[in-house]
């Protein structure tokens, strides 16, 4: 058993009225009425899978726990709230780690706007282990799921793809330091940024039909897009956000920047469809949030995700993500 099989083998239909939407999406979506509804997620990092305290400094650890999920929030469109913390601690943990952790964690609380409520610790065989549990709100009729993607969308990407890959290749192969243009790779993978800001006005302009945060990469977050909507998707590699201090990190290390760019997650950018003729309202929006967007594909009736290559020849794109069940950690 795979990881998404597993996923689907705990899926239950709710019969409870004030359940939008269950498992399937970035955020469970329930209502709370006053036309409001709750976004809740939890996202749980692991040492050794998820982490690695060699190079990773514990207070960016903090705050990137707090960033990946405020990024599912971000992704329907939503505010962050609340958070509740379970910490796996191990056996002579070293407090001055912890206690980094902590005040990393707080900060991003407070950049965020969320609060940290409560939650649970209990003592770990291994290594570090910490669950994070967020609940965000929003207006009910602004929820921005993955199955509302249109025939003819185009779909779009938030700022760079490929850079939290390429940062951790850096990292692991010690190369990190030996070129100073490379550090927005590196904090791309220690310290990535949710989008927030620019969800929250994507949702509220009316003009996304379907969004998604990008934490597996595009080869597998828009084939999840994909069997939501019941479409298909083409991604144009010409089209793809390029960069020069992508392709010079993947030729110091002898990488494929399009396989960064396409398959290896973490950035926690926005992926969303909307039509064409939105294009300039659409960028319009991203401007003020200081970000660009990129029209990397477009939505289409056949099945599956295929890659478009610059000759126009295109192939499947299947799933190529993480998997935690097969694949060995960091």
């Amino acid at each position: 058993m795979n990881e998404r099989e597993y996923i689907r083998s705990l899926a239950v239909q709710s019969t409870c009225p004030d359940i939008l939407r269950g498992m399937g999406d970035d955020c469970a979506v329930i209502g709370k009425g006053s036309g409001l509804v709750q976004l809740l997620s939890l996202d749980t990092m692991v040492e050794g899978v998820h982490f690695d305290r060699s190079f990773h400094p514990p207070d960016l650890l903090g705050r990137k726990l707090v960033s990946v999920n405020v990024s599912d929030i971000a992704a329907m469109g939503g505010r962050p709230t609340l958070l509740l913390l379970s910490s796996g601690l191990p056996p002579g943990f070293d407090e001055a780690w912890v206690l980094a952790f902590n005040r990393g964690l707080h900060a991003a609380c407070r950049d965020y706007g969320c609060t940290l409520v409560g939650g649970d610790t209990v003592a770990s065989p291994g290594g570090f282990c910490f669950s994070l549990t967020i609940l965000g709100e929003m207006a009910a009729g602004e929820v921005l799921y993955r199955s509302g993607a249109q025939q003819g969308d185009a779909l779009y990407v938030s700022g760079n793809l490929g850079f939290a890959a390429a940062g951790l290749a850096l990292l692991q192969a010690d190369r990190a330091g030996c070129a100073p243009d490379f550090a927005p790779l590196v904090d791309r993978h220690l310290n990535p940024e949710a989008r927030v800001a620019l969800g929250q006005q994507l949702a509220a302009s009316g003009l996304v039909h379907a969004m998604m945060d990008s934490s597996d990469g595009p080869a597998s977050d828009v084939a999840q897009l994909c069997a939501a909507s019941g479409l298909g998707a083409r991604i144009f590699a010409d089209r793809l956000p390029a960069s020069n201090i992508l392709t010079e990190a993947a030729r110091l290390l002898d990488a494929n920047p399009q396989d960064w760019m396409l398959k290896g997650g973490e950035d926690f950018e926005l992926l969303f469809t909307a039509a064409p003729e939105h294009d300039t309202a659409l960028r319009a929006i991203a401007r003020k949030c200081g970000l660009r967007l990129t029209p990397i594909g477009c939505m289409d009736a056949g099945a599956g995700l295929r890659l478009v290559a610059g000759d126009g020849r295109d192939s499947p794109l299947d799933y190529q993500g993480y998997e935690h069940f097969c694949e060995p950690g960091l």
